[in-house]
C-alpha cells in the first residue's frame, strides 16, 4: 500500500490513512514525521489484522480499557467522582493487573488481588472496587464485544463486612460543633461554620452530605425541601422539623447554594474538625445512622414513611444498616405500651 502524502496545515503537517474503510489521521511537526507515523501505523494495523485472522488478539491492558470506559460511560454516571478517583489510582489499587491484557485475566489472578487488597483496606472498599472492575469487564463484553464472558463473575465477591452502627452522642455532637467555632445562633460565615451547620442539619433530616451541598434556595418548600437528584437517581421530598427550619433560617438570604462549600473542602474540613475533637472513628455519614435512629425513637415513624423520607428502596437495608438502637432504646420501646 502506497503511503499518502502529508498536507501542510498552518505550522504543522497532517496525514490520513484509510484501512478497512476507516479513516485514521495524525498531525506532526514535519512531513517526515508524518510519513514515519503512517508507516508504523500501517504496519501495526496489518499485524493486528493478521493476528486476529489467526485467532490471536492484540494485548489490551486493563487500565486502557478503564480509560475508554470512563470516557464513554463512567463520566456520565452520578458516581463519576468516585470512579475517577479509583481509576486515577489504578496502578496502586490493582498492581500488575492494571497492565495485564484483559484477554489474559484468570480467576486465580483476581482471587490473589482480592485476598491481598482485603489486608490493605476495609472489606466494603474492596467490594466496591470489585463491583466496579466487574462492571468494566461487562462493558467490554456486552458493549464492545471484546470478550465472550466476564471472568470477575467466576470469583466469589469479598464479604460485605459488618454493617456500620456508629452512633453520635450529644457529647460527640457538641465536641465537633465546638471545633466549627460556630455558636449555632448567628448565620454561618466560613467553611468551618458551614460544616458545623451541616452536621446539625443532617442529624435533623437524615440527608446525605452530597444532598446537603447540592441544596439550592429554589428547592425550599413549605415544610419540606425538594431534592431534584439523589444518589439513586430519583427525586425526594424531605420534611423539615422545627429545628431544621430554624437552621435554614440562619442561612444568609443571598445564598443561592445554601451551603457554599466545595465537596473536597468540606471533606477536609470535617476530617480536621473531627480529629481535633479526638473523634476520628466518626464519619459524616454516621449522622444519617443517628438521624434515622432518632426518627424511630422520638417520632415513632412507620418504616414505610421513614423509607420515603430517607430514600431507601430496600426496607431491609434501612432497618438492618441505618437503624441502630442501643439496648436502652429497645427496652424503652418494648415497655412503652405498659407505662
Amino acid at each position: 500500500m502506497k503511503l499518502p502524502k502529508a498536507r501542510k496545515r498552518g505550522e504543522s503537517y497532517r496525514i490520513e490513512l484509510m484501512f478497512n474503510g476507516k479513516r485514521i489521521s495524525a498531525t506532526r511537526d514535519t512531513e517526515k514525521e508524518c510519513e514515519q507515523w503512517a508507516a508504523l501505523k500501517l504496519l501495526e494495523l496489518k499485524t493486528g489484522q493478521a493476528q486476529e485472522e489467526k485467532g490471536i488478539k492484540p494485548a489490551l491492558p486493563f487500565k486502557q480499557l478503564c480509560e475508554k470506559y470512563y470516557i464513554e460511560r463512567g463520566s456520565k454516571l452520578k458516581s463519576n467522582p468516585m470512579i475517577k478517583n479509583k481509576l486515577d489510582n489504578i496502578d496502586r489499587i490493582l498492581g500488575d493487573l492494571a497492565t495485564k491484557s484483559i484477554y489474559e485475566f484468570k480467576p486465580a489472578d483476581i482471587v490473589r488481588w482480592r485476598n491481598k487488597r482485603i489486608l490493605e483496606v476495609q472489606s466494603s472498599t474492596v467490594l466496591r472496587e470489585f463491583a466496579m472492575f466487574s462492571s468494566i469487564f461487562s462493558y467490554a463484553q456486552k458493549e464492545l464485544f471484546l470478550i465472550e464472558s466476564n471472568v470477575w463473575k467466576l470469583v466469589t465477591k469479598p464479604d460485605k463486612g459488618k454493617a456500620r452502627n456508629q452512633r453520635i452522642t450529644p457529647e460527640d455532637q457538641a465536641a465537633i460543633l465546638a471545633r466549627s467555632k460556630w455558636d449555632n445562633i448567628n448565620p454561618p460565615q466560613n467553611m468551618q461554620n458551614y460544616v458545623g451547620w451541616s452536621m446539625l442539619f443532617a442529624l435533623e433530616t437524615a440527608m446525605r452530605q452530597g444532598e446537603i451541598l447540592a441544596m439550592r434556595r429554589k428547592d425550599l418548600r413549605d415544610g419540606f425541601i425538594h431534592l431534584p437528584m439523589t444518589k439513586n437517581g430519583e427525586t425526594r421530598d424531605v420534611p423539615l422539623s422545627k429545628e431544621a427550619k430554624r437552621l435554614l433560617s440562619l442561612i444568609p438570604a443571598e445564598n443561592d447554594i445554601l451551603v457554599p462549600v466545595k465537596v473536597k473542602t468540606f471533606k477536609r474540613t470535617w476530617v480536621r474538625m473531627r480529629d481535633q475533637a479526638e473523634l476520628s472513628h466518626i464519619n459524616f455519614h454516621d449522622t444519617r445512622h443517628e438521624a434515622i435512629t432518632r426518627m424511630v425513637r422520638d417520632r415513632r415513624l412507620p418504616v414505610e414513611i421513614l423509607a420515603k423520607i430517607t430514600g431507601h428502596k430496600t426496607i431491609g437495608v434501612l432497618i438492618n444498616t441505618y437503624y441502630n438502637p442501643d439496648a436502652q432504646d429497645l427496652v424503652a420501646a418494648f415497655n412503652e405500651k405498659e407505662s
